[in-house]
């Protein structure tokens, strides 16, 4: 099984960009394990929210692999705690093996063409957080639930 991060546009924050190197690199420990991140849509100021998410859209869905899960970052998705997303992983690891595919969109979410070929959305807060930061705390909790799954110390419930 192989995982897959895409993001929208460029991490542009040092602290985020180490804090998203530290972690895949502990990620690839576990897993073969790739983060993309997609260029922003060109001209995007002068597109309305709808034309964007559509440019957008268009863009993850031409990276997508065929047979790839597609989940999605999505402040409307379901909520789970840590040991919950690490068993969901470690699931989905031994019984179809299917490759996974999670997606981090742009400020306004995704079109409905995203939304319509998506397996699953979760999210990771009742809180908002910016698109930079939120890239940090995924790779975070993907890297706390590899070691939840292993039994290792890095994760104290």
């Amino acid at each position: 099984m192989k995982i897959r991060t895409l993001s929208i546009g460029k991490t542009n924050m040092s602290f985020v960009r180490e804090a998203i190197d530290l972690y895949n690199h502990r990620i690839g420990r576990y897993v073969k394990y790739e983060w993309e991140e997609l260029p922003d849509v060109r001209n995007s100021n002068k597109l309305s929210n709808d034309k964007l998410k559509m440019e957008e859209g268009k863009s993850i869905l031409k990276r997508l692999k065929p047979g790839e899960r597609l989940i999605l970052l999505d402040e409307g998705g379901m909520q789970m705690t840590s040991v919950k997303f690490a068993n969901w992983i470690e699931t989905g690891m031994s019984l179809n093996g299917r490759d996974i595919c999670f997606v981090i969109g742009g400020a306004y979410g995704f079109s409905s063409e995203v939304y319509e070929k998506a397996e699953m959305k979760i999210s990771l807060s009742k809180m908002t957080f910016s698109h930079q930061i939120i890239r940090a705390i995924f790779s975070e909790q993907l890297y706390r639930a590899f070691s939840i799954i292993r039994n290792e110390p890095y994760h104290h419930a």
